[in-house]
């Protein structure tokens, strides 16, 4: 296979997976979101109660503010992510001198192989991402307060921050977003690579089955997801503040400087538990099935578009 026929099933390959994963995770991430973002009303006592309130007042629609915004912008970020993972991974591999002989059985047991490529892929993918959270997160939070901008959808919502608060609105938080889903993608591929690499030492197998793949990347997800939950509470209320700030006439000072402050104010404020991991058990059982759907379909997908495409 040619390295053109590889990129383009990888693409394919992502695309239907981000598709597949966002489909059938948006509502637990909605409920994240609004765990996330209070500040000191407890509104929720957990994702379970966030998702049946949510239902009961808003319905399936309030399930999936923001979805459309997700769809059409975060497929060519998970295109982006995953196509520039597996990029990465082989260029530093080859740097190393490792070859593409023995590339793929060296890569389930480095540590810094991947940790590397999980945080640069991460870097590159969050020129897209970023935006993308910023207006999907707005919308899904977005009636919860007087004080507030209001969008009637992804589109009015992108021209509106566009226009009061510039290219710097837009990428509200990248700095916060990329310390948050960075070490996340980091430790997601380490996780990932070591699980692959124990199923396949216990099965003896080259090649793994669907379970123990998505036995693997649920694994990896619930514990990179929970290890940078602080962080993206962080991300997310910055993202959301700044929104907030635009549309008020009295003031126009945003809650945090940043993200080590933000931090430091929901620890001051809520201590571990119910501050500084605030909706971590929302993150997490988001997180788990959209990385268990996202990296078996993929795992699936790009190999099935390989064979259907190429090999004729």
């Amino acid at each position: 296979m040619t390295t053109w026929e590889n990129m383009v099933s990888n693409a394919l390959g992502s695309a239907a997976a981000g598709i597949l994963s966002r489909i059938s995770t948006h509502p637990l991430d909605t409920v994240k979101a609004r765990l996330q973002a209070d500040h000191q009303k407890q509104r929720y006592k957990g994702p379970f109660d966030g998702l049946k309130r949510t239902y009961m007042s808003e319905g399936v629609k309030g399930l999936y503010r923001g979805f459309s915004t997700v769809l059409v912008g975060g497929t060519p970020g998970t295109i982006l992510y995953l196509c520039s993972y597996d990029i990465f991974k082989e260029r530093i591999f080859s740097f190393q001198g490792y070859g593409s002989h023995d590339g793929t059985a060296r890569s389930e047991d480095s540590f810094g192989v991947h940790f590397a490529s999980g945080l640069l892929a991460e870097a590159v993918a969050c020129t897209v991402y970023v935006p993308v959270d910023v207006i999907k997160e707005r919308l899904q939070v977005q009636g919860r307060h007087a004080n507030e901008i209001r969008y009637t959808g992804g589109a009015d919502a992108l021209v509106k921050i566009w226009y009061s608060e510039g290219l710097h609105g837009m990428y509200r938080g990248y700095g916060a977003t990329l310390m948050s889903f960075g070490p996340f993608s980091a430790l997601y591929f380490v996780f990932y690579e070591r699980f692959k690499s124990w199923s396949k030492e216990l099965t003896g197998s080259a090649t793994l089955a669907l379970p123990w793949l998505v036995l693997s990347s649920a694994s990896a997800g619930g514990l990179a997801s929970f290890l940078t939950s602080p962080l993206d509470m962080a991300k997310l209320r910055l993202q959301v503040d700044r929104g907030r700030n635009q549309a008020s006439t009295v003031s126009t000072v945003t809650r945090y400087r940043g993200i080590i402050d933000c931090l430091q104010q929901a620890y001051a404020y809520g201590g571990i538990r119910n501050g500084l991991f605030r909706g971590a058990g929302a993150r997490v059982l988001h997180f788990v099935p959209a990385t268990t759907v996202t990296m078996t379909c993929y795992e699936s997908m790009r190999q099935f578009f390989l064979t259907r495409l190429f090999e004729i």
